[in-house]
């Protein structure tokens, strides 16, 4: 098994020889350094928020007020955070979000392909996004042995998205996550102020351009009209997703299908019931929808209405090891980091990215270590409990 908390030792070690981290192992420092090295376009894009940004504050903010209490006396000299999950045996819970600029976030514009590399090299599932600045093969590819799974944004044209799920199904893919909440973007303030929109400039959209189906609603092909093109794409991306469409969604695949943006437990027993075979807790990040509440507050009551039935997926405020294991302790099966990645494609590319990983499962798994939890079912069992309540009584009399 791998105990991911060795990385500090390398880190210590090449101390000894006067080399220190090329990137910083925290998020605060993390996200300074970022914020340096990216265009202002793509920095607001992946910084900025709904409205107010209230709600995506609010996803970071609500892990301060989970707990766990440690347990002593447990023999924690070896760790095991593997887990199982759609048949995919992983060595952590950790997964790399979806994240539409992601490859806009390398100074190559290659950051899809580099997101994949460090998946690759650090064993961390990831979810590639249907919009991408490289097609959905070289990024399956580029994973190499690591499991990944793929994001669609459900178009309207029904043939598009058979084309889009089918290839990825051929690419290897291991299941099909689809958003529920993008058929139409939020209210964005950072994005509106300056008016930027890079799907409307052309970027990440090679998914599309390189689709037989696509490119057959196309009068030219988009190496000769980029802007009809683009219009096309804006004109056939989002469709209104209902429960209804669920038989539609499962004709396309055989792969398990997992709807993102569930927040509701009556909507996981729904999904349950017409065919999901994953639920996957998120509230964009806080970028569709401001007003909300935070995302960790809401995943006990869908971890509750799921039961063990099928595996629940979170994502939205990670931002250390220890959020992730905060929400493995509150039931999640799988969690997903996104804007801190994005920040180390951005300082390092695919190394940089590898980085981050490394240090947000090292913390995990030294928090495992020191609080008596050797595996995560033992997490599990400790829970994480609201601070901002009255504290419950611990006492076994």
């Amino acid at each position: 098994m791998t105990h991911f908390g060795d990385y500090q030792n390398l880190i210590y070690g090449n101390g000894l020889s006067g080399v220190q981290p090329t990137w910083p192992v925290d998020y605060a420092t993390l996200k300074v350094r970022a914020e340096a090295a990216m265009p202002p376009s793509v920095l607001n894009y992946v910084q900025g928020g709904c409205g107010d940004e209230f709600t995506q504050d609010e996803n970071a903010y609500a892990f301060r007020h989970w707990g766990m209490v440690p347990r002593m006396m447990v023999d924690c000299s070896k760790r095991d955070l593997s887990t199982r999950v759609f048949g995919i045996e992983l060595e952590s819970p950790l997964f790399m979000a979806p994240i539409g600029v992601t490859g806009m976030c390398t100074q190559d514009g290659h950051g899809d392909l580099a997101a994949a590399r460090a998946s690759a090299a650090t064993g961390v599932p990831l979810i590639a996004s249907t919009l991408s600045n490289d097609p959905l093969e070289a990024v399956r590819t580029a994973c190499r042995d690591t499991a990944a799974l793929f994001q669609l944004y459900t178009p309207r044209d029904p043939e598009l998205a058979a084309s889009l799920v089918g290839r990825a199904e051929a690419s290897g893919f291991k299941a099909i996550v689809v958003t529920l909440d993008t058929w139409v973007t939020g209210w964005r303030p950072r994005d509106l102020n300056v008016a930027n929109f890079p799907q409307l400039r052309g970027h990440v959209l090679q998914n599309y351009f390189t689709d037989p189906a696509f490119r057959k609603l196309l009068a030219k092909p988009p190496e000769d009209d980029m802007r009809a093109a683009i219009g096309t794409w804006a004109a056939t991306f989002g469709k209104v997703l209902t429960w209804d469409d669920m038989a539609w969604l499962r004709s396309l695949t055989k792969l398990p299908i997992v709807l993102k943006g569930i927040c509701h437990p009556d909507d996981a027993r729904r999904a349950i019931d017409t065919g999901a075979d994953g639920i996957y807790v998120s509230n964009h990040g806080g970028r569709q929808a401001n007003g909300g509440i935070a995302a960790i507050d809401m995943l006990p009551e869908v971890v509750a209405a799921v039961a063990g039935r099928i595996p629940v997926l979170f994502d939205s405020g990670i931002r250390s090891g220890s959020d992730v294991i905060k929400a493995i302790a509150l039931g999640a099966d799988l969690v997903g980091v996104g804007r801190t990645y994005s920040y180390g494609l951005a300082l390092g590319g695919a190394d940089g990215c590898a980085h981050v990983l490394r240090c947000l499962l090292a913390e995990a798994d030294l928090l495992m270590a020191v609080n008596g939890w050797p595996t995560l079912a033992a997490a599990r069992e400790a829970g994480a409990e609201r601070t901002d309540l009255a504290p419950p009584s611990r006492s076994s009399a």
